[in-house]
Order: C-alpha cells, then structure tokens, then sequence
C-alpha cells in the first residue's frame, strides 16, 4: 500500500498488528521474555522458547532462533540491553504493536494465530503478508480487506491530503497487481 504519508515526521508515523480472519500461513516461532506465573502461562499457551536472564545470554552469544518476541512490562530493562541486536531485525518488543504486555498468553496466540505487523518505510510505503497462493481467493480478499482496514484505523492525525494513493497486490517475487482502492475495504 502506497499512503500520503511522510514517515520522516513523528506524527506521521504509521505501525500496528493486524489480525487476518484466515492466518498468514506462516508458522511464527516466538520468544517471550517472562519469569514465574507468566513464564508458565507463556509455556501453555505454546510460546517456542521461554526465559530471562538466561533468554538475554544465549541472544547476546548471536542465537536468535524466533521470528517474533513477546515481553512483560517488568522484563523490559533487561531487554532493553538486547536493543542493538533485536532493533535493527524489527524485533525488539513494543507496547504500540501489543508485544510487551502482561496478558502473554493473548500475545502468544495472536502471534501464533496470523498477526501481521505493518510499518510504513520512508518513502510512505506498507508492505505485509496477507497468505499464501495455495490460499482460497475468498481467504485472501478476507485478509487483504483485515490488513487495508487495519491500516485505515492506524491513520496519523497529521497525515493530510489523500491517505491511500495505491494498493498492489504481489506473489513473492511475482508481478504486482493493483488494484482498485474502493475494492478493498470492508463496506464494498
């Protein structure tokens, strides 16, 4: 999705989760940052690997073996160290995207369950996945119109003018489709 928006200006800025109706069709390995009662609640509710202190050790020694990653509010000084190496991988937990919350086991299954997190790039582009091809075309129009909805709800306040310029459509490494603006919204 192309927006008219000028990333480069804080109240511009537009990032947010998504959950798609029909999963992204991705097995997503997660990481929670938690200790005790909310370590056990993690581990059930099927978080991939669990800890603390020793989670930030083998990180530190360059193992980072999950594609997202959960933390509670108390577990965030620590995390915090591990800022130069979850930063630059869009790793690093956050309350605005639902990652660094007390209810880890919500977290967990949202994760697990087809979240998507969307951020635009600078030049006020958003890209995300919404499926897979072997997806029904029924599944991936639910997904798609979850996503431009999302998105549409994450509108700064300071972003004038027209919001969404172009909405593309792609396989991996396929030629982009656009498509029409109007289509994509739930109300059509």
């Amino acid at each position: 999705m192309n927006l008219g928006v000028d990333p480069r200006h804080a109240d511009q800025m537009v990032r947010g989760v998504c959950q798609l109706p029909n999963g992204s069709g991705r097995d997503v390995k997660v990481a929670v940052f938690a200790k005790d009662d909310k370590a056990e609640e993690a581990k059930v509710a099927g978080a991939d690997i669990v800890g603390a202190e020793d989670l930030v050790q083998k990180i530190q020694g360059g193992d980072i073996d999950f594609d997202r990653c959960i933390a509670t509010p108390d577990m965030m000084p620590l995390v915090g160290r591990l800022g130069k190496v979850l930063g630059p991988r869009g790793l690093m937990p956050n309350p605005k995207v639902g990652t660094v919350t007390t209810d880890v086991a919500e977290a967990v299954k949202s994760a697990k369950g087809g979240a998507v997190e969307f951020r635009v790039e600078k030049a006020g582009i958003v890209h995300a996945g919404v499926g897979k091809v072997s997806f029904s075309k029924e599944a991936l129009v639910q997904n798609i119109r979850a996503l431009t909805d999302a998105v549409m709800k994450a509108k700064p306040s300071g972003a004038k003018g027209s919001y969404v310029k172009k909405v593309a459509v792609s396989s991996t490494m396929g030629p982009g489709v656009k498509v029409e603006i109007g289509s994509v919204s739930e109300t059509n």
